[in-house]
């Protein structure tokens, strides 16, 4: 009897190890299919075959001329440079806060989310810069180097991208903010004053940019492949086109907007 309880013990403890081993070989999330999206694992930049867009944004025509602002209302504001409209800026031809991206072509890669923090700082009584772009759960982080108080009122239209409507003493604690949705030209505001606009562009992957004041873009990094590139500007609107890129190329690509 001592002997089939043995043998019985034995060969429980065998399969309960084996379990174990099986067990300790599958990846952490993973549901046994192989799917990227469900273990969470990320598409690594490859230099060997990286790829790059870059181009100019051109504006046709007079530019219109930047209006100045009246910042009467706060004595602290007019304690810096002159403040100026700032829905079209740009030089030689060129129009600055233009925000690229891919937007199609990248199918259902993953990429990593910098843990670096994109920063407005609020200086001037301007926000600078005026237009930012983050990933998906990047932090975005509000300074005030003024000495006044200021108010942040991001306006998010998509669902899952919270309102934000806090104030931030004099030269106070910097906020940071994580939005978890695309998003396109997300308004920022200060309610304290009300000239003081810039906007947020939270994309799905780390591929975009916000041109110059020549109108310059670049965007690096890119797999080889076929891509929609969308340009789009906080008052012109959006412009779109399709790229080709091969392995270490450089693919130009530049869009020209015009007054409405």
């Amino acid at each position: 009897m001592t002997y089939v309880m043995t043998k019985r013990f034995l060969a429980a403890s065998a399969i309960f190890t084996l379990t174990l081993a099986f067990s300790g070989c599958r990846k952490p999330g993973s549901n046994g299919a192989g799917s990227s999206a469900a273990t969470g694992s990320y598409t690594r930049i490859d230099p060997a075959t990286a790829a790059t867009v870059s181009g100019t944004i051109h504006f046709a025509g007079k530019m219109p001329a930047p209006v100045q602002i009246d910042m009467a209302q706060d004595p602290a504001c007019n304690l810096g440079p002159t403040n100026y409209s700032e829905q079209y800026v740009g030089k030689n031809g060129g129009l600055q806060n233009v925000f690229i991206y891919v937007k199609d072509g990248l199918g259902n890669k993953l990429y990593p989310v910098p843990s670096t923090p994109v920063v407005i700082d609020q200086k001037g009584c301007r926000y600078t810069p005026h237009v930012v772009g983050a990933m998906v759960g990047q932090p975005i982080r509000f300074t005030n180097s003024d000495p006044t108080m200021h108010n942040i009122h991001m306006l998010p239209t998509v669902s899952g991208n919270q309102t934000v409507d806090i104030s931030q003493a004099p030269m106070g604690t910097p906020d940071t903010r994580v939005f978890a949705q695309p998003e396109l030209m997300m308004p920022v505001r200060c309610n304290n004053h009300p000239w003081m606009q810039a906007f947020i562009n939270v994309s799905a992957n780390p591929f975009f940019a916000v041109s110059d004041e020549n109108g310059h873009f670049v965007i690096k990094g890119l797999p080889p492949g076929t891509y929609t590139i969308v340009a789009d500007h906080e008052v012109l609107g959006q412009q779109t086109a399709t790229v080709t890129v091969s392995a270490q190329q450089t693919a130009s690509q530049d869009f020209t907007f015009a007054a409405k």
